[in-house]
């Protein structure tokens, strides 16, 4: 990947793709206050095309004058075949990220641990990692790449599966880490502006890379996706009415609710 297309990428976040990317990135930074005067933040770096998006777009935020910020790159290794490590190389250099890459061998343990259902601790473990490198370096945030499907998602995974009624914050405060914060600055973000985006300039983005979770047929999140795409179809619309639910909870209505570990009903 030459320095002339990633200027063409990084010009194409301010003009084409201003008001699908840009604007929305900016959108959930004040919105949210995601990003603070003073700040440390840790950019976690899979490879993925979320995750080298939300470089891209941190990388560009830090030359504008709209805050004063420290950001580092950093990617956990959960133990990617050679071929992959050698592409996230090519493609951090490319983009002219200094990564810092945090060997694992996360995928073992989770094949030992969970090999009928990876996902879950595969997850958990690789953030328990990545709080442990926020504090090395010295950061008081960290920054993941989900997007605004993520969140939609997540939210009819919760309802279908769980049976609750939760949802993927833009921010979230820490409390087994003290001091340390969970930020989403591509919250308000569509996934078809991102592939969009990545395919017009030849990324070749890494995923995930477990052995475990390709076999993994009956993934529930794959399931969720597909029939979020067949709503949609059949009721355009219906993803954004999705989105907005957690923001537009009626108290009046519920049987009941969670409130710091504390559960309440409706008669109270």
């Amino acid at each position: 990947m030459s320095d002339s297309v990633i200027h063409a990428l990084e010009k194409d976040l301010t003009k084409t793709f201003k008001g699908a990317i840009w604007n929305r990135f900016i959108k959930a930074l004040k919105q949210f206050t995601l990003v603070e005067d003073g700040d440390r933040i840790m950019v976690a770096l899979s490879g993925g095309k979320d995750s080298l998006l939300l470089a891209t777009l941190m990388k560009a935020l830090k030359r504008h004058p709209l805050v004063d910020f420290d950001v580092i790159f950093v990617t956990m290794d959960p133990g990617y075949p050679e071929a992959l490590k050698k592409r996230l190389h090519v493609q951090s250099e490319a983009l002219g990220l200094p990564v810092h890459i945090e060997r694992t061998t996360v995928f073992d343990v989770v094949n030992k641990q969970a090999p009928d259902n990876p996902c879950f601790m595969c997850a958990r473990i690789r953030r328990g990692v990545l709080y442990r490198l926020a504090r090395e370096h010295r950061c008081n945030k960290i920054a993941l790449g989900h997007h605004r499907d993520d969140v939609i998602e997540t939210t009819l995974l919760n309802m279908l599966f769980s049976g609750s009624v939760r949802t993927m914050l833009p921010k979230v405060v820490s409390n087994e880490h003290p001091g340390m914060t969970l930020i989403r600055p591509l919250y308000f973000i569509h996934e078809a502006d991102i592939i969009t985006l990545m395919n017009k300039h030849g990324f070749d983005p890494i995923q995930c890379g477990c052995p475990l979770a390709e076999k993994n047929i009956s993934s529930k999140r794959a399931f969720v996706k597909d029939w979020l795409k067949q709503l949609n179809n059949e009721h355009p619309g219906i993803d954004a009415s999705i989105f907005r639910a957690p923001d537009n909870v009626n108290l009046d209505y519920l049987l009941g609710w969670q409130k710091d570990g504390k559960r309440y009903t409706f008669d109270d």
